[in-house]
């Protein structure tokens, strides 16, 4: 087999490194998948100052062009969707048909916005003086930086890129160290789509060298990135006294409540879903779920039952349901919060143990707690893996108080067949999206993508809301 070379693409051309850097399969480590190519400072350089070079022309391109190239962009993908998901389903640790799924999610949101291109948004109205027109349209932002995480590889850089290309705007893309192969061969397709050289620009190599030089970069006009509440805050920290446009996505502890009127077997399917496919590690999984008295036990009973069951395994096997941990460093980090959540005083139901299967990988059987409260360190930290607890409540208002009770606000659902109940928490959760009798995670590519409070700050992703982040407004007067 031949060697796999990750390279980056800057300014039209593919840029090796003389230090490659080896990715692994995490569903088996002895599987080297191939090898990323970093770049330098200079090359950072080189790739930020071609975007700018190349915005001035591409930001008045017309909206049949950007069309073109991002329809283009989007039917590749969904043709190549099974090889690129078994690609990313190797390199991740999602199963399979999670892998498919995303990449074929990702063809969407790039003919989404292909779509988008052909709306451009304007509005033109009378002035309050006669004979005064005005006129407000919308224009690139500029150079945008787009730093995403390693749990979607190919989902969230499509959902930065292609709005960010779809309004006009240049664009380096800085993926995950982890997962270099999936933004690599999105970037292989968009090389072919026709977009002129220097628009379009990946970059690989560490947060803490080239993401810290991406983001202050003089000549970078935006940064959109998504992963940690930490590093969110150091980059608007970095970006803010530049005046640059941020847009972060950093995580959530989302709870879903289960009131004793739910029906059990859907509010069981969701909580299992929300919990632990992506093997939990997604910024909208349900880790808290709050469950009312008159249906505790019966609750938990079912979940040991089906979580106890769940098949952990190699990525692409069939029967997979939930695969590895993304790295070692996150699979020793899922194992640390189960023994601290059992410190504390919970009780482990089932899971939480180190798998040693036929082929060295970082597995984990699914973990589930009982007897915590919300005071526990379990329930207010972001473990981002298969890892949920069960807090017992008395009745609705306490489940919402603890629903509410987090310094997150991403995700909140409930189960509930009461439509009062219903109505009544889609008003007063405190959290950007709220799903009820759906999982807490799983979200539509054509509607806002965010949340609250620690979870995200800025414009909102995905949909025709990109636009609020990824354009700016002019307002022009027109004496008639």
């Amino acid at each position: 087999m031949n060697r796999q070379e990750f390279k980056s693409y800057i300014n039209g051309e593919w840029i090796e490194s003389s230090q490659p850097v080896a990715n692994f399969n995490p569903s088996n480590t002895d599987d080297i998948i191939g090898y990323a190519h970093p770049v330098t400072s200079e090359q950072l350089d080189s790739a930020i100052g071609g975007a700018a070079e190349a915005v001035g022309e591409w930001s008045q391109s017309t909206p049949q062009q950007r069309f073109d190239v991002l329809d283009t962009i989007g039917s590749e993908i969904l043709q190549r969707k099974e090889e690129l998901g078994e690609l990313l389903s190797r390199e991740e640790g999602k199963t399979l048909a999670e892998g498919i799924g995303e990449v074929a999610r990702a063809g969407y949101i790039f003919k989404f916005f292909a779509g988008e291109a052909l709306r451009p948004s304007g509005e033109k109205v009378d002035s309050v003086r006669p004979g005064v027109e005005v006129e407000m349209s919308r224009e690139a932002v500029g150079v945008v930086g787009l730093i995403t995480p390693w749990n979607f590889p190919v989902a969230i850089p499509a959902w930065k890129t292609a709005p960010a290309l779809c309004y006009g705007n240049s664009v380096v893309l800085k993926p995950a160290e982890l997962v270099p192969a999936s933004s690599w061969a999105m970037a292989d397709i968009i090389s072919r789509s026709g977009l002129p050289d220097g628009v379009f620009n990946l970059v690989n190599g560490a947060g803490s060298s080239i993401g810290a030089q991406l983001v202050t970069h003089h000549q970078l006009d935006a940064v959109s990135f998504t992963r940690s509440v930490a590093t969110g805050r150091s980059i608007a920290n970095a970006c803010v006294p530049q005046l640059k446009k941020v847009q972060l996505e950093m995580g959530g502890k989302n709870p879903m409540v289960v009131l004793d009127d739910a029906d059990i077997e859907v509010a069981v399917a969701a909580c299992v879903n929300g919990a632990y496919f992506s093997t939990g590690q997604r910024c909208t999984a349900s880790s808290r779920l709050i469950v009312t008295e008159g249906i505790y036990d019966e609750f938990v009973a079912r979940m040991v039952d089906v979580v106890g069951n769940l098949r952990v395994g190699p990525a692409l096997e069939p029967d997979t349901q939930m695969g590895p941990a993304i790295s070692e460093e996150q699979h020793e980090k899922d194992l640390r919060y189960v023994e601290i959540a059992k410190q504390e005083g919970a009780l482990l139901l089932c899971g939480g143990k180190r798998l040693k299967l036929e082929c060295d990988g970082f597995y984990m059987s699914p973990a589930l707690l009982s007897d915590t409260d919300n005071t526990m360190k379990i329930n207010r930290e972001e473990v981002f893996g298969p890892v949920a607890t069960v807090i017992r409540v008395n009745d609705y208002e306490e489940a919402l108080s603890v629903a509410n009770d987090t310094e997150y606000g991403l995700s909140s659902g409930i189960c509930t067949t009461s439509l009062k109940y219903a109505a009544d928490y889609r008003r007063r959760a405190k959290a950007g999206m709220v799903m009820v009798n759906l999982p807490t995670a799983g979200v539509d590519y054509h509607v806002p993508f965010g949340g609250s409070k620690n979870s995200s700050y800025g414009a909102r992703e995905q949909g025709s809301y990109a636009i609020d982040f990824y354009t700016r407004v002019k307002t022009s007067y027109v004496q008639a």
